[in-house]
């Protein structure tokens, strides 16, 4: 009954609750109304039954679920401390929820497992509600024990390699248990775990009736995606073998595999998107490990581990070092986990490999070369270039918003790899042009769309139309007529429709990806465009730092309006990179301000591409850590198949870590989507000109002229190649005098053409004016390579002392040193400026330390570490080896830059007309390397 003065409910017949009974004799006076008091409270039969169940004294609550309440408890006769599982009150009428209580008592009372909780008793309290008490775990759960384990991956793993044995041994007894979670997970005194809460088990010889309701389906983040739409008599051992690889991404990661803001956006993300990959979030893990979790976390359920025995099996594998199941692992992944398991056989083994080594080598010559990819492929059926939108609306700022509709457009279809799609660098070339014909040929594509966009008040009609580039006939076309609001639904519309007519097969996650929408706020997105050209031509612009602050300012805009705005994270944080890469911010903030745009983003969505791929920037831009940065572009390619800019990255680290084939494949591709970028085809040419290949050089500088005629440094880069080839120094002439004779405003411009041409021909007048227009600001002057710079005073010392002035060049050297060992402080990784150092006290006669010098730079940054700056302070090395008289140590440097692919000054026309190397002139070693240096570069 209800107390009439507080509302309590109370069991004592009269009505009044035993706390308003002690207010009302404690605050009597008068021994009448003590007796009175002390005759109710004789009289009244008050059992506690709110802190006793059978025979268990309830001592705290401890958890509380969707049906039953768990509490510890003490056992009236033994003493010893339970936990306690009740069902609540209310959920007494359910016969649903008795049922599954009863269910998951009988359930965990048959399984006798050391890591399953066991059950002690099943009974019922007097007033008929059913309890059972169980083991106390001391230890609490594995979701408050997380963020410890997190730092000690191997004691997660070992973990759960027990829970995987439990659970097969539950699924050998018949059982599922169909709700695993890391609270599910309880650790005992001594930290093992123990698989408990079994209430939504079910018999696999058994069919349920229970309805299936949001609250019997399972946790949302851990179950399979099956769960969620099959009969629950239909779900196999798959289902939780689903959830031991989520709780293990948990545990790894600290996340499970799917989040979201709400239960049903969880379930949805599970069932249509593949599960992220561990290390898209911990890179730093280890990919056999990442292997495990992903084979758990297949969408179908025949892809995963065939029992959770064999997924015990793989885990326990992993740590002991062995190759696991869940993937063919080839003679190197073998030996290498049995070098861990083996290392005193390692040993001997390691001995018997060099020797064979040693008979390999003299069979290495007859290896036959691989040849470099040649020749253009046929245009595809399947291939598009999406056209710049014609803004039909009034104001300026519309033009951004039509160019957003394109945009927008592009990256959608770019995510289909059935497709070949052009990148926006070269169809922006073609705004307001309308020869289809030409635009395919040009572009390598069968098809092409263009459209017209109209923004109006809070209205926009956008019109499209596809058309077939091969005969110019019209395929498709539509037109919208819509709330401004809903422009990226139409964009979505029209890249379904697109892929629809094209034919092209998309998959179920390249489908989830044409329907996201960037930002839900247009303002925002409109900040996002303006920031985008200041980005992709901030290194070809002389104002990139002031393009660049402007970058970061209006990101930072467009992230305040949406901070889940994805794609403005990532390009922030690629601004950042762009401002230490360049060095025009070089400094830890800025490396930190980029990684804090990244793991925004990662935290948004980490399984995206483009985070993925800002990642791979960051570190290939900020930490020279090529190996990780591949990974990162790995991944980034599964959800970005069409983004030449990745391809182009790949190239560049292709080339720093000596794979000069893989360079040429992955720059070539980017070429494919990107065809007229004038950037990728520089680095491709670059890329011939070090291996020596002068036939595609020309053909490749050839097609950067053709696009960009007017750009002198095209001009100059294409004369440059009968310097390179065959020490001819006229074409460079020529090209000077037409460049002066079509605009003479451009004198400035060809100042370093001018120095280098001089330094050629010994004109040394002509190099030291040539130096002084290039450094009258003070800067420095770029010597071999962006890495290698030097300021006047060096360059007039290196002037100087090459034409025999030698008082001039000691004063100049000596004006240059304090400069440049400071420079050397600031920075001591610059291995660059190092080798400038010894090249200083090479030309002082300081000859012990300028080798000294030039030796700690070459073992820092050697060839094998970095194909790329590594040459570079190796010619640095060989000079300093020259200027200081050791001939056959110059030789021996000399010899290694020739038979490799190497930026620095290794062709034969370099070698021939570079004064560095006169005093080496006459030595037959030196002659030789000469005639070496005509033939490409021999790759193996």
């Amino acid at each position: 009954t209800k107390c009439p003065h507080c509302g309590a409910i109370t069991q004592l017949d009269h009505g009044t609750c035993i706390n308003c009974l002690l207010r009302e004799g404690l605050e009597a006076k008068g021994e009448a109304s003590r007796e009175t008091f002390e005759s109710i409270l004789s009289e009244a039969d008050v059992p506690d039954k709110q802190w006793r169940l059978g025979h268990y004294e309830i001592l705290e609550e401890i958890g509380r679920g969707g049906m039953g309440v768990i509490y510890r408890a003490r056992q009236q006769h033994s003493r010893r401390i339970v936990a306690v599982k009740r069902i609540l009150a209310h959920e007494v009428s359910s016969h649903e929820t008795l049922a599954r209580f009863r269910r998951e008592a009988e359930a965990v009372a048959s399984l006798d497992h050391p890591n399953i909780l066991p059950i002690y008793e099943v009974s019922e309290s007097e007033e008929g509600l059913p309890f059972f008490s169980m083991k106390y775990a001391s230890g609490g759960s594995l979701r408050t024990a997380a963020p410890v384990l997190r730092t000690k991956p191997r004691e997660c793993v070992r973990l759960m390699a027990k829970v995987a044995r439990a659970i097969a041994y539950a699924h050998g007894k018949g059982i599922l248990h169909r709700d695993l979670q890391p609270g599910n997970v309880l650790l005992d005194e001594n930290g093992e775990p123990m698989v408990s809460d079994f209430g939504l088990a079910k018999w696999l010889d058994q069919n349920s009736d229970l309805t299936r309701t949001l609250e019997t389906l399972g946790t949302p983040g851990y179950i399979a995606p099956e769960q969620t739409e099959c009969p629950a008599d239909k779900l196999t051992c798959a289902a939780d073998i689903y959830s031991l690889g989520a709780i293990l991404f948990y545990l790894l990661t600290g996340r499970p595999p799917f989040v979201g803001p709400n239960v049903l956006v969880v379930i949805h993300q599970a069932a249509a998107t593949p599960a992220p990959r561990l290390r898209s979030l911990a890179p730093s893990l280890d990919r056999d490990l990442e292997t495990i979790v992903a084979r758990c976390l297949e969408s179908d359920p025949n892809a995963r581990y065939k029992s959770a025995e064999a997924l015990a099996d793989d885990i326990e594998h992993w740590l002991r070092h062995e190759p696991i199941q869940a993937r063919r692992t080839g003679v190197f992944t073998h030996g290498r986990k049995w070098v861990w398991r083996n290392p005193t056989s390692a040993v001997l083994a390691a001995s018997l490999a060099a020797m064979a080594a040693a008979i390999g080598v003299m069979f290495w010559e007859r290896e036959s070369q691989h040849p470099i990819p040649t020749g253009n492929a046929a245009i595809p059926d399947k291939s598009i270039a999406v056209l710049p939108f014609e803004n039909l609306g009034e104001e300026k700022e519309h033009a951004f918003f039509a160019d957003g509709v394109q945009d927008d457009i592009l990256i959608k279809l770019a995510k289909i790899a059935d497709l070949k799609v052009i990148s926006r660098t070269s169809v922006m070339q073609y705004r307001g042009k309308q020869n289809v014909r030409e635009i395919g040929n040009a572009l390598g594509v069968s098809h092409v769309l263009e459209g017209t966009v109209r923004r109006s008040g809070g209205k926009v009609h956008v019109n499209a139309q596809l058309v077939d580039a091969r005969t110019d006939a019209g395929i498709w076309a539509e037109q919208y007529d819509r709330e401004l609001n809903d422009v990226f639904a139409i964009e979505t519309e029209v890249a379904q429709s697109i892929a629809n007519r094209l034919r092209t097969t998309v998959s179920a996650r390249e489908k989830v990806a044409m329907q996201e929408w960037p930002t839900r706020d247009l303002a925002a997105y409109n900040l996002y465009l303006r920031a985008k050209p200041l980005i992709d031509f901030a290194s070809e612009s002389p104002s990139a730092e002031k393009n660049l602050s402007q970058a970061v300012d209006l990101l930072n805009q467009a992230i305040a309006r949406d901070p889940a705005f994805l794609l403005a994270y990532c390009r922030l944080a690629e601004a950042h990179d762009d401002f230490y890469f360049q060095r025009v911010d070089h400094t830890q903030r800025r490396l930190a301000l980029a990684k804090a745009a990244i793991d925004s983003a990662f935290r948004l969505k980490p399984d995206s591409g483009e985070a993925h791929l800002a990642r791979a920037l960051h570190l290939y831009r900020g930490y020279l850590d090529y190996d990780h940065a591949r990974d990162e572009l790995a991944l980034a390619a599964r959800t970005l198949p069409n983004n030449a800019w990745l391809f182009e990255v790949t190239g560049y680290i292709d080339r720093r870590q000596g794979r000069w084939l893989d360079a040429v494949r992955n720059l070539k591709r980017a070429r494919e989507l990107d065809p007229r970028n004038v950037h990728i085809l520089s680095g491709l040419a670059t890329t011939y000109l070090w291996l020596r290949d002068y036939k595609q050089l020309r053909n490749v500088s050839d097609r950067i002229q053709a696009l960009d005629p007017a750009n002198i440094s095209s001009t100059l880069y294409r004369a440059w190649i009968s310097v390179y080839e065959q020490a001819d120094t006229r074409p460079v002439h020529a090209a000077i005098e037409k460049i002066l004779a079509d605009d003479p405003a451009r004198a400035w411009t060809l100042e370093e053409t001018r120095f280098w041409l001089a330094w050629c021909e010994r004109d040394f007048s002509a190099a030291e004016r040539a130096l002084a227009m290039l450094t009258e600001n003070g800067n420095t002057f770029n010597f071999r390579g962006p890495e290698v710079n030097i300021s006047r005073a060096c360059g007039e010392g290196l002037i100087a002392r090459t034409g025999g002035d030698l008082a001039g060049a000691n004063a100049a050297f000596t004006a240059a040193r304090a400069e440049q060992e400071k420079r050397v402080r600031e920075d001591p990784n610059h291995m660059g400026a190092l080798c400038v150092l010894g090249l200083i006290d090479a030309g002082l006669g300081r000859k012990d330390q300028a080798l000294q010098e030039g030796r700690q730079a070459v073992e820092r940054l050697p060839v094998a570490k970095n194909a790329l700056d590594g040459p570079n302070v190796l010619y640095l090395f060989a000079i300093i080896c020259a200027w200081t008289g050791e001939r056959d140590l110059a030789i021996e440097q000399l010899q290694t830059l020739v038979r490799i692919p190497a930026a620095a000054g290794t062709t034969y026309g370099e070698l021939r007309l570079d004064a560095w190397w006169d005093p080496l002139r006459g030595d037959p070693r030196f002659e030789k390397l000469l005639e070496e240096s005509r033939k490409p570069v021999a790759l193996k």
